[in-house]
């Protein structure tokens, strides 16, 4: 029997892995969509008037079975994923996108729905006025209005669009993989951490390469060895592989696909009436324009590139004086700048580690939840897994009653992507007074235990960790009535904040003595380390903030243009990022071509977010820090913004647990931007 198609047997509903094969897949997808239409058919012919419960709600209930097995299907694809599964995405993305394609251009449907649109709404709440907009803005998005022959032109450009994003991520990942830095001169090793050093003898062995050590570029291999290798050639190597992925003169090359996404996204917004795929974007953000997006970034840019450059200058200087080059290059940036910071402030990755036990970070990122909002997490071991890795917990409510289950995924393998995210099995709803709970996971690549140290996370991954438990949070506590408005499905920009904000618990002792002990000793991480950690938090702050600007300028560059006059991808690349560019660029890289985030993910027209949500995130932090950072009145009214979802307007959310908008300088005070004019 092929699981999907029928009830899960299992515990809480969740996905039956042990029981899923390859094979199931596309004989679900095909049973699935044909369910799914036929649901949609059954509205779209109801000869009874249309109403909100006849047509809005029931469209929603419709294509659950769908929806299922395609959820289980793209988040085995990111993370579990091999050339069988990847196979299959080439025949299961086009089924999907024309599944969709087929509910959106349904004529018949859209009246209905148009009709219930265009009657009295006061009867309806808050939350089904919401899904009513969201649903009819959907279809005229989709091309509703469209004339047939232009939805045949939407259709073709969305089926293709669908294979493009899955090619380019297929060809990142094989341009990670396929890369390894293979030491076999020990002398070679110079400057990097015991730990380090230790896994990659690991992985050397687990690759037929006994008695030496491979480096890949993974980021818990790749970060540390440019962060730390005395041997600047070797930094040279790996930074040069790490920029050129999918650049290079192979089967993997991604500058034709990326230059044909994003003019099929640029002509298919112009087929529905839109200057450019970022414009049709921003209809549905907080940010709502282009233009607005632009100034944003450029306040930000003006705010931060002084200091960028002054960060540079000084390390340039430092570098010299210590017998470096007398010209910082990107492969120089990291190992260099831990180096000052260790000098300015007596701490580096070395230090901390020992006091970041993986097991006990994610002790302390639960409690920190119990805290702030009563929920608890329950390790379980009769929940079935993707893979032997995968953590299993039951998440409870103040009332012990079942309130989730989450899933945590947290080290690098050949068949994952790299990265860090957030996503889900199974969304938050209410059907028939009901309340459907939710399947969150998480996935990273951190640091792999040894044979004689267990998996010792930086400081970047402490953070990392909370920040998709903040993500995470937000789907777990969701309260809907719909899945659509449910948990993280939000506006994009607000997306990070739940996400952003959990990060600044990582820098008070308060949080850090819930779980930062040393890994031998049991002792608490120290009073005056902890000091310079947040003395150090806005090192390089500049630079990394005129980097981040540059990732949403060449984002927005891409998607708020006509791209189909770019011949040379690699030009148009320099061209876009001259005024971001804080270190000379490296021939043979390229960003693009294996920004994953915007060609690949949901980002595209949407980078600028993370800074976007920094605002919001550093805002509402100062209200924590000004009412105690576990204030449970605070934190009730923080915990009423996360569990709302879409339900509200994200500006309304926020003043309604501010009491007023977010400060923009909130952001540039946390990070050392703001002058003392511009505070005034």
């Amino acid at each position: 029997m092929n699981p999907f198609l029928q009830a899960y047997n299992t515990v809480f509903e969740t996905a039956p892995f042990e029981e899923i094969k390859e094979e199931h897949f596309l004989p679900a997808l095909k049973e699935a969509i044909s369910q799914g239409k036929k649901e949609v058919e059954d509205i779209s012919t109801n000869q009874a008037e249309p109403t909100f419960e006849n047509t809005i709600e029931a469209l929603e209930a419709s294509g659950e079975m769908v929806s299922r097995v395609a959820e289980v299907f793209y988040n085995l694809n990111s993370a579990e994923t091999n050339d069988e599964i990847q196979k299959i995405a080439r025949d299961f993305s086009p089924q999907l996108t024309e599944y969709g394609n087929d509910i959106m251009l349904n004529a018949a449907l859209f009246e209905r729905v148009k009709a219930v649109y265009e009657a009295d709404q006061s009867a309806l709440n808050e939350e089904q006025k919401m899904l009513l907009q969201k649903t009819y803005r959907g279809f005229m998005r989709n091309g509703a209005n469209l004339s047939d022959e232009d939805k045949d032109k939407l259709r073709a450009i969305d089926n293709e669009l669908s294979g493009l994003s899955l090619h380019f991520g297929e060809n990142v990942l094989a341009e990670t993989n396929d890369f390894e830095l293979v030491i076999d001169n020990e002398a070679d090793l110079e400057g990097l951490p015991e730990g380090i050093i230790e896994a990659a003898a690991e992985t050397a062995a687990e690759k037929g390469k006994e008695g030496k050590w491979v480096f890949t570029l993974q980021y818990p291999s790749y970060i540390p060895f440019v962060t730390y290798s005395q041997k600047r050639e070797l930094r040279e190597k790996m930074t040069k592989a790490f920029g050129s992925r999918a650049n290079k003169v192979n089967d993997y090359n991604n500058t034709e696909i990326l230059k044909r996404i994003a003019t099929l996204r640029y002509q298919r917004a112009q087929l529905l009436g839109f200057e450019n795929h970022a414009e049709y974007t921003l209809q549905e953000r907080m940010a709502e324009h282009p233009d607005k997006v632009k100034s944003f970034l450029s306040d930000i840019l003006e705010a931060g590139k002084p200091a960028g450059i002054r960060e540079v200058e000084e390390l340039t200087a430092y570098a010299r004086k210590n017998g470096g080059p007398s010209e910082i290059k990107k492969w120089d940036f990291s190992f260099y700048s831990e180096k000052l910071k260790q000098e300015k402030f007596q701490i580096d990755d070395d230090m901390l580690k020992p006091y970041f036990k993986l097991e006990d970070v994610i002790d302390g990122s639960f409690k920190v939840a119990e805290l702030l909002y009563g929920i608890t997490f329950h390790e379980r071991k009769d929940i079935q897994k993707y893979h032997k890795d995968v953590i299993t917990y039951e998440v409870k409510d103040a009332q012990d009653n079942h309130l989730a289950v989450f899933y945590a995924d947290f080290f690098p393998r050949e068949g994952k992507r790299n990265g860090a995210w957030m996503t889900s099995y199974r969304s938050q709803k209410n059907v028939a007074g009901v309340d459907i709970r939710p399947h969150i996971s998480i996935v990273c690549n951190f640091t792999k235990p040894t044979k004689t140290k267990p998996s010792l996370l930086t400081f970047q991954e402490v953070t990392t960790l909370f920040h998709e438990f903040g993500h995470a949070l937000h789907g777990i506590m969701a309260s809907g009535t719909y899945a659509s408005l449910s948990g993280t499905n939000v506006f994009w920009d607000f997306v990070e904040l739940p996400s952003q904000v959990m990060e600044n618990w990582c820098y008070e002792k308060e949080c850090l003595d819930l779980f930062a002990r040393h890994y031998e000793t049991g002792e608490k991480i120290p009073a005056e380390m902890v000091e310079r950690l947040k003395a150090s938090a806005s090192f390089m702050e500049g630079y990394a903030t005129v980097r981040q600007v540059g990732l949403a300028t060449l984002d927005m560059a891409w998607h708020a243009t006509n791209p189909e006059n770019v011949k040379d991808v690699n030009a148009y690349e320099n061209e876009v990022l001259k005024d971001t560019e804080l270190l000379p660029r490296v021939e043979g890289s390229n960003t693009s071509t294996a920004f994953s985030h915007i060609f690949q993910g949901g980002y595209s027209a949407g980078y600028y977010s993370y800074k976007w949500a920094e605002v919001l995130d550093a805002d509402a932090f100062e209200y924590f820090l000004e009412e105690g950072i576990f204030n449970e009145n605070v934190a009730t009214r923080f915990k009423k913004l996360i569990s709302a979802g879409g339900t509200v307007h994200p500006a309304k959310l926020y003043r309604e647990f501010r009491g007023r908008d977010a400060d923009p300088k909130a952001l540039l005070r946390r990070a050392g931007l703001l002058s003392e004019n511009a505070e005034a």
